[in-house]
């Protein structure tokens, strides 16, 4: 899925989620870069959960957790 977005200091982004190879995502590496940080932390998967450790091979996980550090614009499947 294709993602677009801005960050919070309003750079724009456009990921691939899961990217090549195995990588959590590719097209930003300061989107890959928060996703591998924040790996292990608990993000909502909806607006009242269910919660779930990210995982960064968790495509569902990554989106929740976009959508809750950028301001996701859209999502592409």
């Amino acid at each position: 899925m294709m993602v677009t977005g801005t960050l919070e200091d309003g750079s724009a982004y456009k990921v691939r989620i899961p990217g090549p190879g195995g990588a959590p995502v590719a097209g930003s590496r300061r989107v890959r870069a928060m996703v591998e940080q924040l790996a292990g932390s608990p993000v909502l998967l909806g607006p009242l959960g269910p919660r779930r450790d990210l995982d960064p091979k968790d495509s569902a996980a990554v989106l929740a957790l976009l959508r809750r550090e950028t301001s996701v614009a859209e999502v592409r499947r």
